[in-house]
């Protein structure tokens, strides 16, 4: 009986199971292709990068975007993330694939870190993460420790650069597990009992970096392998896996041996739709997810999109083996 609702489950096929997409917030952002996410309670607005134009814009719940912060040497941003005191914004800036003004001197040569004052929209500092290791570089998401420093997952480098409050940058954990062809780590949050967990694109595998000794790597043990694993947030004791590249489903994860292993707990369902999703955040009692609508951009067919969405996240548990 489980493994017949499990098939249900999967396919959306059940008179019980959901069978329209989850509530979306559209926006009108022409050709910015938006990947990264984060939802300020304060100011009751959601901030969104883009991986076309470079720009930082704000979403309100009722689809009003507005630009945040822009300028001309920025080609590419990803992952955002507000700073524990909820007063910054954190944004990778690169160019690592899909800008519109991609430059060879940029190109895959670009790594920063900017924050951005949310009050003024002003930047106050513009971090250069390259020098950090030498190669080709893609900055794509970060997370904060509890003493306010951050780590940022290149994944070109396959490296986690730690940003200390004060900017200084140094290679915080470089392992051979982290290393494969292609986009590797990418989404990265930090979990309270004191490691990272990181997700790689390219090997579909989870990560676990103890902060006390950031050489001591070990992949946490999964029922499958989660190739083009984007964002990652810990909501809880869940660990929200978002998944693109065909897949587009976002899973939540349970683990009761402290992340050496873990178990998945819930998904969605195909029947929402996700239009290739990013990175997720949370708004109250909701997990939202970016759509990127990044398939777009690698079909030279394709009319580049005015609108995009985030999406709500409706979970279904997983009938327990």
């Amino acid at each position: 009986m489980k493994n017949l609702l499990w098939c249900f489950l999967l396919a959306g096929c059940s008179a019980a199971i959901p069978d329209q997409p989850t509530a979306r917030i559209e926006f009108t952002a022409p050709d910015s292709y938006p990947e990264g996410i984060a939802f300020d309670s304060v100011a009751n607005v959601y901030y969104v990068s883009s991986a076309r134009l470079g720009t930082i814009g704000k979403v309100t719940p009722a689809g009003v975007y507005s630009k945040l912060y822009s300028d001309g040497s920025l080609k590419s941003t990803y992952g955002v993330k507000i700073s524990p005191d909820g007063k910054r914004l954190f944004v990778c800036a690169g160019d690592a694939n899909y800008s519109k003004f991609t430059s060879p001197d940029t190109r895959k040569k670009m790594a920063r870190l900017i924050v951005i004052d949310i009050k003024s929209g002003n930047i106050t500092d513009d971090i250069d993460l390259s020098q950090a290791t030498p190669g080709e570089h893609f900055p794509n998401d970060l997370a904060f420790d509890k003493n306010g420093n951050a780590y940022v997952t290149d994944s070109f480098a396959n490296v986690i650069y730690k940003v200390t409050a004060e900017g200084k940058v140094s290679v915080f954990s470089d392992s051979p597990m982290f290393k494969t062809k292609g986009i590797g780590l990418n989404g990265i949050v930090f979990h309270p009992s004191g490691y990272l967990l990181a997700i790689s694109s390219g090997t579909g595998a989870i990560y676990k970096v103890e902060m006390a000794n950031p050489k001591n790597v070990q992949k946490v043990k999964t029922e499958q392998f989660f190739i083009n694993g984007d964002g990652l947030l810990l909501d809880g004791e869940k660990l929200v896996v978002v998944q693109n590249g065909g897949s587009d489903k976002i899973y939540a994860l349970s683990s009761d041996d402290n992340w050496m292993s873990a178990k998945l707990s819930a998904t969605t369902l195909a029947a929402d739709r996700f239009t290739y999703p990013s990175t997720a955040t949370k708004a109250g009692d909701k997990v939202w997810i970016m759509n990127a609508n990044f398939s777009e951009l690698v079909d030279s067919t394709s009319v580049p999109s005015q609108k995009f969405a985030l999406q709500h996240a409706r979970f279904i548990p997983i009938p327990k083996k």
